[in-house]
C-alpha cells in the first residue's frame, strides 16, 4: 500500500485552465453539464488542458466467490472460467461494445477457482476463489493485499505503454452478492436495501442473497473505518484488482472509470483507503442495482449515464467514452468568443 499513501491532488491550475477554456466556447456557461467538469478532471489529472484520450483500455478483473455455494445466483461459478475466456478471445459483450470506440480490452485471471483456457488472459491470480464469506473472512487481509497490487502494478504497465485512460471492468459469478456486503458495511445501510437481483434472481433467490449478506456481516464484523478488513471479509479478488486499478490510476495519474455497482464497490474501497483517489475516478453511469447511487454518492462521483444498465464487464464504463469524445471535440473545436461577434455570456445571480 506504500504507493498508495504517495497520491497527490489531482492539479487545480490545470483543472481551472481548462475550465476557462470551455467558457470561452461561444456558447452558455455550463451548458455541456457534467461532461465539461469531466474534460476539467481529465485536463487536472493529466496535468495539461490539452485532453488526449486517444489510447483507451477496459481491465476485465476476474474472480470466483465462495458465497455462490449460499444458491445466490442463478448460474454456477463454471461461467466466470467460460466468460473470462471469451472476453481474452475477443468474444464477449465488452469486446463487442470496445470494438466500435477503439478500445484494447485485456482480461486478467486474479481469483478465479480453476484456470480458463484462452491464450489472451493475463493470469495475475492472487487466490484460487474466495471462501464462503457467511463462515468466515472471503480473503486473507495477505491476499487481498496481493488482488490490490496487482491492479496497481497494471495501472503502471499501462501507464508505460502510452494508455490514456482506464475502464473498470469485472467478470465473477456472485460478485454483485460481495458488492452488496460491501455497501452496506461502507454506507451503513441494512443489506435488504442495497442488494438486488444482480443478474436475475427469482423473489426466493434474492431472499437468500440477502440473508446471505446479512450472515456474512454478522459473522466477520466489518467496519467501515477498516477498508482493506471490510475487502478480506466480504469482498472478492476480482473487486480488490479493480481497487489496486482505482489506486493505480491515482498514482500514476491516468483517469479511471467505473463501471457499475461491483466497480463503484472497488471505487469506495480505494477512496476507503486513500480519498484522494476520488479525484482521479469519472462515473459513466448509475447502475440498475440498489447499491449504485449510494456508493457513488459516498465517493462525490456523479455520473452522467442512467438508462437501469447492469450488465458489468466494463460495458457501461465503455459507452462514456463516444461522450467524452464529443465533448473533447467540442472543447477543442468550436467556435470561441474572440472569434465571433457574439456577446461572452456571463454568470447570473
Amino acid at each position: 500500500m506504500e504507493r498508495a499513501e504517495k497520491i497527490i491532488p489531482i492539479d487545480m491550475d490545470v483543472w481551472q485552465a481548462a475550465s476557462e477554456r470551455w467558457d470561452s466556447i461561444a456558447k452558455p456557461l455550463g451548458s455541456f453539464g457534467v461532461l465539461e467538469e469531466m474534460i476539467c478532471r481529465i485536463a487536472a489529472v493529466q496535468g495539461s488542458p490539452d485532453v488526449d484520450i486517444s489510447r483507451r483500455c477496459a481491465v476485465v478483473m476476474c474472480g470466483d466467490h465462495g458465497v455462490v455455494a449460499e444458491g445466490v445466483t442463478q448460474c454456477g461459478s463454471d461461467v466466470t472460467a467460460e466468460c473470462a475466456a471469451a472476453i481474452a478471445s475477443g468474444r464477449s459483450n465488452i469486446n463487442a461494445v470496445a470494438s466500435a470506440y477503439g478500445i484494447d480490452v485485456m482480461a486478467v485471471d486474479v481469483g478465479m477457482s480453476s484456470d480458463a483456457d484462452a491464450a489472451g488472459l493475463v493470469r495475475r491470480k492472487a487466490v484460487h476463489g474466495t471462501r464462503n464469506m457467511v463462515y468466515g473472512p472471503a480473503m486473507t487481509r495477505e491476499e487481498t493485499a496481493a488482488a490490490i497490487k496487482t491492479g496497481i502494478d497494471i495501472a503502471g504497465e499501462l501507464k508505460s505503454q502510452g494508455v490514456d485512460i482506464i475502464i473498470t471492468g469485472e467478470m465473477g459469478i456472485g460478485n454483485t452478492t460481495a458488492s452488496s456486503a460491501i455497501a452496506s458495511v461502507l454506507l451503513g445501510l441494512p443489506p435488504r436495501e442495497v442488494t438486488g437481483r444482480g443478474a436475475g434472481l427469482s423473489s426466493e433467490g434474492l431472499e437468500r442473497k440477502i440473508a446471505a449478506v446479512e450472515r456474512a456481516i454478522e459473522v466477520n464484523h466489518p467496519s467501515a473505518d477498516d477498508p482493506v478488513g471490510v475487502l478480506s471479509a466480504v469482498g472478492g479478488a476480482e473487486i480488490a484488482g479493480m481497487t489496486g486499478l482505482f489506486l493505480g490510476g491515482a498514482y500514476y495519474h491516468i483517469p479511471v472509470i467505473a463501471d457499475g455497482v461491483i466497480s463503484a464497490a472497488a471505487a469506495a474501497i480505494a477512496y476507503g483507503i486513500a480519498p484522494l483517489s476520488g479525484e482521479y475516478m469519472l462515473a459513466s453511469h448509475c447502475s440498475g442495482e440498489p447499491a449504485g447511487e449510494g456508493l457513488l454518492r459516498y465517493i462525490g462521483l456523479r455520473p452522467v449515464i442512467d438508462a437501469g444498465l447492469r450488465l458489468g464487464e466494463g460495458t457501461g464504463g465503455a459507452l462514456l467514452i463516444p461522450l467524452l469524445d464529443g465533448a473533447i471535440a467540442l472543447y477543442r473545436n468550436s467556435h470561441r468568443f474572440d472569434d465571433t461577434n457574439i456577446e461572452r455570456y456571463t454568470e447570473q445571480k
